[in-house]
């Protein structure tokens, strides 16, 4: 798979998709699957656009959502599912000034897009000012996957995003068609988890602020654990979210491995305790929580 983070000229046309992909839901997976089925039957390549940041970030960064996923995190998925190209497209100034008919002449002359995979609502351009039918003209052919439902909703980011901060994990696995989880790497920290007696791992994440906090059952690498997902508010407090996870019977080194966390269950929020033996003995009963969950 080669990323591009520039609108560079291609060698060969392509079956495209354009959009956020936050998360990567089953509806997301229904426009992949259709660009991979599109592009083997016409022998083209299979290619995916999508931004960074978010347009919600760069337009109004205060309340824009939370992302489901890293950038990182959707990249791996697009390579696990052979995904031959991937434009990373900084929306900036610059990029959000393109007319429809500027971003046309790119797509058709540069990234030579053959045929275009979208939802029912997709717009683009300025002001979103263009809409399918301009790719019609250009002769670019448009596929556009039915809506996918759950219930009586549309399978969306939205949604996903409001699940995952209910803690509703079962409601996250059946629209993403699989557990929701955090990538990272292993880092050092402070190692105050080790002098409390429940030694952690510290995960850097990518994400700017994922949409849960608190203390959850987890699993690291299929590893049994619990997490807390938050700002260490007993001690000097953090900036930003930190990810750190206790892992049951677990002696081995991964410092510097890149791990994954699944999260299953929500134990409780994170909580101001005013010494260290309130913070122990609630570790220790969180401790029970997850193992009395996973049945351990």
């Amino acid at each position: 798979m080669k990323i591009h983070r520039h609108l560079s000229l291609a060698d060969k046309e392509c079956i495209l998709t354009i959009g956020n992909y936050d998360g990567i839901h089953l509806g997301h997976q229904l426009l992949i699957k259709r660009v991979l089925q599109e592009s083997k039957n016409r022998g083209l390549d299979s290619a995916v656009l999508t931004f960074e940041p978010h347009p919600k970030e760069f337009f109004d960064p205060t309340n824009a959502p939370s992302r489901i996923i890293s950038l990182r995190e959707k990249l791996e998925f697009f390579k696990k599912n052979n995904i031959d190209r991937v434009y990373v497209i900084k929306f900036d100034q610059q990029f959000s000034a393109l007319s429809a008919e500027e971003f046309l002449k790119i797509l058709k002359n540069q990234i030579k897009v053959d045929g275009l995979v979208v939802g029912a609502d997709f717009r683009f351009g300025k002001n979103r000012s263009g809409d399918i039918n301009a790719f019609q003209e250009k002769k670019i052919q448009v596929f556009k996957p039915e809506t996918l439902m759950l219930n009586s909703d549309r399978v969306s980011s939205s949604l996903v995003r409001a699940a995952i901060s209910n803690s509703n994990f079962k409601m996250v696995e059946k629209l993403l068609g699989r557990p929701y989880g955090i990538s990272g790497k292993v880092t050092h920290g402070d190692k105050r988890g080790k002098t409390l007696g429940y030694p952690t791992a510290n995960v850097h994440m990518f994400h700017k602020r994922p949409p849960l906090s608190g203390v959850f059952a987890v699993k690291l690498d299929g590893f049994y654990g619990m997490a807390n997902l938050g700002i260490r508010p007993t001690f000097k407090g953090e900036s930003k979210l930190q990810l750190e996870v206790h892992i049951f019977n677990f002696n081995e080194t991964i410092y510097g491995k890149h791990v994954h966390v699944t999260f299953f269950h929500k134990i409780r929020d994170e909580l101001k305790f005013n010494c260290s033996k309130e913070l122990i003995d609630q570790i220790s009963n969180d401790a029970k929580a997850a193992k009395s969950f996973f049945n351990i």
